[in-house]
C-alpha cells in the first residue's frame, strides 16, 4: 500500500482595520487562529503592527499546499503598491466584506 501524501494548508491573507485604510499581508498555517491573535494583539501592552493599527478584519486569502509557495506569494504581495493590492482584493471580494465569520 502506497503512503498517502499529507496535504498541508498554508494561507496568504490580507487584513484591514474597520475603516479599511490599512492593509496587512501575512502567511499562516491556521488562518482562524492567526486572526484571533491579531485581534488579541489590539489589547496587549506591547503591540505589533496589527495591534497598533487594529488590523484584524479579513478581506482576502489564498491557500497553498507548500509553505515555500505561500512565503513567496506573501513577499510578492507585500512588494506591491496599494493600488495593486486593492485590485487583488476587489477581484476576490468586490464589496470588501469582512470574511472572518465565513471561515
Amino acid at each position: 500500500m502506497a503512503a498517502r501524501i499529507k496535504e498541508h494548508n498554508y494561507f496568504v491573507y490580507i487584513t484591514t482595520n474597520k475603516n479599511k485604510t490599512v492593509l496587512y499581508t501575512g502567511v499562516t498555517n491556521n488562518i482562524k487562529n492567526r486572526l484571533y491573535y491579531h485581534e488579541l494583539d489590539i489589547n496587549t501592552e506591547t503591540k505589533h503592527f496589527t495591534g497598533r493599527y487594529n488590523v484584524h478584519f479579513l478581506l482576502y486569502w489564498e491557500r497553498f499546499q507548500y509553505i515555500q509557495d505561500a512565503i513567496a506569494r506573501e513577499k510578492e504581495i507585500k512588494g506591491w503598491v496599494r493600488a495593486k493590492k486593492v485590485r487583488l482584493i476587489q477581484g476576490f471580494n468586490p464589496d470588501w466584506v469582512f470574511l472572518n465569520d465565513t471561515l
